[in-house]
C-alpha cells in the first residue's frame, strides 16, 4: 500500500495534530467531569427548571405588566381617601367626639327629654332650648344618618386595613413600577443569568459528551512515556525473551551484522527511548541454527527490548509513536513464549514498512510505502476476538481475520542489520507506548 497520495491529500492526519486533538480531548473530558460535579452546575440546573417553568414566567409577566390601578390595594386606598375626605364623614366624627353630643345623649335618657315636645317648657328653659337646637341641627342629623351605618363601618374597616403593616407592604410593592426587581424570584433569575454566562457552564452546555465515549471505553493496561533513566526502574528487559528462565536471551543471530549489546545501546533522554545501532567491532554470542551458540565478530552493535516478564496481554489496542533512521531494520512487534505467533506492528526494512501476522511459516501482511519513517508516526494494532487491524495514524492499512492469536503476547522493540545488507549506523526513537484493554 502506497500512502503517498493519502499523505499529500491530508487523509493521513499529522502525528502532532492527532496528539494535540487527543490532549485537547483529555483536557475537555476532565473539565466536563469536574464541571458536572460542581455546586454551580447543580444550582444552575435547579434554577433553570424554576426560571423556565410556565408558572414562573406567567408570574413575572403579571408582576411586570399589572397596572397599579388594577390592584385591590389601589381600590381600597382610593375608596378610603374618598370617605376620609368626605365633608359629611368629617362632620360625623366631629359630632361623635363632641361634648354637645355627649351632653345630648345623656339628656336623651333623662325624663326631661320629653319636655322638648312642650313649646312652653322649651321657651321657659335655656337648657331645653340648647338641647332642642342641637337636635334640630344639621350636624346632629348627619350624625344620625351615619351612626352605625354601612358607610362608617366600611370606612373604619378600610382605615384599619390600610394602617396595617401587611397593607403598607403590599401597597408599596404594587405601587412600585419596578416591583419585579424587588422580588426573590428576580434575584433567582439574575443568579440564573449570571451562572448562564459562566464559562465553565457554557462549556458544559455546549459540549458533546458522546465524543468522550470511545476514550472513556478505553482502559489503559500498560503505558510508558519513558520518564525513567535506568532499565532496572522500568518494565523492560534487554535481550530476547524465552519461556525457560534458563534460556539465554542476550544474544544475536549469526545471519546478522549487529551484536545485541546487553542494553548498552538503550538510552532514555527527554522522555524518548532510543535504541542506537552503532558502528563498532565486537565479539559476542550468536545463535547459529546449525551450530547453536557461537562466538562471532560483529561490525555493529544494537539492542533488543521486551516486556516478557513484566507485561503481556491477549487482545486490545497496542500503540507506539516511533521514528527511525539509518540503513537498519527497526521493529515494534508482539511475541510469545515460542517463535510463533509473531505480530509485526511496525517493521522498517530500510525501504518499506512491513506489518502483519506470522503463523505456520506464513506471513499475512502488507508493505507500506509513501511515508517517511524518519518522522514520528503512531503505529497501531487493534486486536479483537475475530480480527487484527493495523493503522498508521488515522489510516487503516491492513486487516485480517485469519489465525488470530489465542495467547497473551508481550511488547518488543529491536534494531538489526541482515547479513546481506550494506548496513549503517541508525537509531529508533520511541516517544511513548500505550496498550488498552478490549
Amino acid at each position: 500500500m502506497n500512502l503517498f497520495w493519502k499523505s499529500l491529500l491530508g487523509k493521513i492526519t499529522p502525528t502532532e495534530v492527532l496528539e494535540k486533538r487527543e490532549q485537547e480531548l483529555i483536557v475537555a473530558m476532565k473539565r466536563y467531569e469536574e464541571v458536572s460535579k460542581s455546586v454551580e452546575l447543580e444550582e444552575y440546573k435547579k434554577l433553570f427548571h424554576e426560571v423556565k417553568a410556565a408558572a414562573f414566567i406567567e408570574n413575572k409577566k403579571t408582576l411586570q405588566n399589572r397596572k397599579y390601578k388594577d390592584t385591590e390595594e389601589y381600590r381600597a386606598l382610593k375608596r378610603y381617601n374618598k370617605l376620609h375626605h368626605s365633608p359629611k364623614i368629617k362632620v360625623y366624627y366631629e359630632v361623635l367626639h363632641s361634648p354637645e353630643l355627649k351632653s345630648f345623649l345623656a339628656f336623651e335618657k333623662s325624663p326631661d327629654y320629653e319636655k322638648l315636645g312642650d313649646k312652653k317648657a322649651v321657651a321657659a328653659s335655656e337648657i331645653l332650648q340648647k338641647q332642642k337646637a342641637f337636635e334640630k341641627s344639621s350636624n346632629y342629623k348627619i350624625y344620625c344618618r351615619f351612626h352605625e351605618s354601612f358607610v362608617v363601618k366600611e370606612y373604619e374597616e378600610l382605615k384599619k386595613k390600610i394602617e396595617s403593616d401587611e397593607f403598607k407592604t403590599n401597597n408599596a410593592f404594587w405601587s412600585n413600577a419596578q416591583r419585579w426587581q424587588t422580588t426573590a424570584e428576580y434575584k433567582k433569575e439574575q443568579r440564573f443569568y449570571e451562572l448562564d454566562k459562566n464559562s465553565d457552564i457554557q462549556f458544559y452546555i455546549n459540549e458533546k459528551p458522546e465524543r468522550f465515549k470511545d476514550f472513556l471505553n478505553k482502559k489503559i493496561a500498560f503505558e510508558d512515556t519513558f520518564n525513567w533513566n535506568s532499565l532496572s526502574k522500568s518494565s523492560w528487559n534487554f535481550g530476547f525473551h524465552y519461556k525457560s528462565p534458563n534460556a539465554i536471551g542476550n544474544h544475536s543471530f549469526s545471519n546478522e551484522k549487529q551484536a545485541n549489546n546487553g542494553g548498552k545501546n538503550i538510552q532514555v533522554r527527554d522522555g524518548i527511548l532510543t535504541i542506537a545501532t552503532k558502528k563498532e567491532t565486537v565479539t559476542a554470542r550468536a545463535w547459529d541454527k546449525e551450530k547453536g551458540f557461537v562466538m562471532q565478530e560483529f561490525e555493529y552493535t544494537s539492542d533488543v527490548l521486551q516486556t516478557g516478564l513484566e507485561f503481556r496481554q491477549q487482545g486490545g489496542v497496542f500503540m507506539a509513536k516511533i521514528r527511525c533512521t539509518g540503513n537498519v531494520n527497526h521493529a515494534f512487534w508482539l511475541g510469545a513464549d515460542g517463535k510463533l505467533p509473531h505480530i509485526n506492528i511496525f517493521h522498517f526494512d530500510r525501504k518499506k514498512i512491513n506489518i502483519g501476522n506470522a503463523y505456520k511459516n506464513i506471513f499475512d501482511g502488507t508493505k507500506i510505502s509513501g511515508i517517511n519513517p524518519a518522522k514520528f508516526y503512531i503505529y497501531t494494532l487493534k486486536w479483537s476476538k475475530n480480527e487484527l487491524v493495523w493503522m498508521i495514524n488515522n489510516v487503516e492499512v491492513h486487516r485480517t481475520t485469519a489465525n488470530i492469536p489465542k495467547e497473551e503476547m508481550f511488547l518488543a522493540f529491536n534494531s538489526f542489520i541482515p547479513q546481506k545488507s550494506h548496513g549503517s549506523e541508525g537509531i529508533m526513537e520511541i516517544d511513548w507506548v500505550r496498550v488498552y484493554q478490549n
